[in-house]
């Protein structure tokens, strides 16, 4: 229970170094993380070593007794093996020791993997079986005294006197191990889904992906994730509380009576880029409605709720025009003169775009923005009732066919019409969401 296990290569510079009298890392590592047990890997020169004059036991033995506490350790001995080079043999070999370490070891454990010690077959072998994920684990790196490769020197070894010598025994000692974060390679992998996701917009499908990973892992741009997603889901509380929290204002346009329209836009046109042709056309109606009405305010001072009145269906609010405060105004008459033209009387029910068209041919001067207000009605009302109402296959062709625009060009025309809003856009704006994306890769 709790305990903590060292696996370690036996290396060149185990247990103290004859060129520095410092530890070496397997030293090094026992001494500071005491480990309850250490268990030795050692090829055909080490146990050589070690059956010359005691080396490795003996210096275990006095660091225990320095340190007044036990410490088991053992040996997995491999005298046959001289090769100390081949990575595919270190892979192989340490993973069915590392599988029969982790069978007696519980949840509260810990496993230490020594990653200095040894050839750099050897080190690598255990780097990538931490990256494969197979163990969980510690990677436990130890820098030199000089901050430079180690040199070796096996001649003349007198481990009494090196242990006399070692200048780690000396109180407050400096810590010279290091813990390497070595990602899984099902996390590498996982973070470039995450990257795809992004590409495409899909923020629900990125939070689902890195909500498997660790929280240290994610740590630097999870928040960011969720900023996204909410952000797309016009979740502004939230996107106002993800803003907050992780330091990074997304919104270009944030005075909250004008970002819902130009988010409602901008989230039309994630729609678009990804091809989600039928979710687009059905955005368009009620973004139209919203745009019309600011600019009969901004370019005709025209408040259209000055002359409606509300009622609730089904918990939902809705506008009406209200005769009443239409009667004798300027506005009531333009619409009733309208629809005498055509033969038809104004029925004085909800609030449509084509009511609002027939106010600004009625007040505005500039044929531009009369002829904007008709390419858009034509194209809601060519297209409004198809995705609504029948069971068909959405594409940019059928709608280029229905409406004589692409979805890009469609697009276009509302861009160009919040001009007449008095929302202050710039250009760059309507590319804040690969803005935001960039941010968000930057972090992963």
């Amino acid at each position: 229970m709790n305990h903590t296990i060292l696996f370690t290569p036996v290396g060149g510079t185990d247990p103290i170094s004859m060129n520095n009298y410092h530890d070496g890392s397997m030293l090094h590592i026992c001494r500071i993380y005491k480990p309850d047990k250490v268990i030795m890997y050692m090829s055909k020169e080490m146990l050589d070593n070690q059956e010359a004059d005691d080396r490795y036991r003996y210096c275990l033995d006095k660091l225990a007794e320095l340190q007044n506490r036990k410490m088991e350790y053992g040996a997995i001995e491999r005298r046959n093996l001289t090769n100390v080079h081949e990575f595919d043999y270190f892979y192989q070999d340490f993973r069915g020791i590392i599988e029969k370490i982790y069978a007696n070891m519980d949840e509260t454990d810990t496993l230490l993997l020594n990653i200095s010690s040894g050839t750099p077959a050897m080190k690598s072998g255990l780097a990538v079986l931490k990256t494969l994920g197979e163990f969980p684990a510690k990677l436990i790196q130890v820098e030199t005294p000089e901050r430079k490769m180690n040199e070796h020197n096996h001649k003349g070894y007198d481990v009494e006197l090196l242990w006399e010598l070692n200048e780690d025994n000396q109180e407050n000692c400096e810590n010279r191990c290091r813990e390497i974060s070595c990602p899984t390679l099902s996390g590498i992998k996982t973070e470039e889904i995450i990257k795809k996701h992004l590409k495409v917009y899909d923020y629900q499908a990125a939070v689902n992906a890195a909500e498997t990973l660790s929280e240290e892992e994610t740590a630097k741009y999870k928040d960011l994730l969720y900023l996204a997603m909410n952000r797309l889901l016009l979740n502004f509380p939230e996107v106002d509380k993800m803003v907050k929290k992780t330091g990074f204002q997304c919104l270009p346009v944030r005075t909250s009576s004008e970002r819902k329209y130009f988010e409602y836009a901008l989230n039309m046109e994630v729609r678009l880029k990804r091809g989600e042709y039928a979710e687009y056309i059905r955005a368009i109606s009620p973004l139209i409605v919203d745009l019309f009405e600011l600019v009969l305010k901004k370019q005709c001072k025209i408040v259209v709720d000055d002359y409606c009145r509300t009622y609730k269906k089904d918990g939902i609010v809705y506008r009406r025009w209200d005769v009443k405060k239409l009667s004798g105004t300027a506005i009531g008459t333009a619409l009733e003169e309208y629809y005498a033209t055509q033969g038809q009387s104004f029925n004085a029910k909800d609030v449509y775009s084509v009511h609002l068209k027939i106010l600004v041919e009625a007040f505005s001067k500039d044929t531009h923005l009369i002829e904007l207000f008709e390419a858009i009605r034509s194209v809601e009302g060519s297209i409004r009732n198809l995705a609504a109402h029948e069971i068909v296959s959405v594409t940019d062709e059928t709608i280029k066919k229905m409406t004589g625009y692409t979805g890009k060009q469609i697009m276009d025309l509302f861009k160009e019409l919040f001009n007449y809003t008095g929302i202050n856009i710039r250009k760059e704006y309507w590319d804040s969401y690969d803005v935001m994306n960039a941010k968000i890769l930057e972090c992963i």
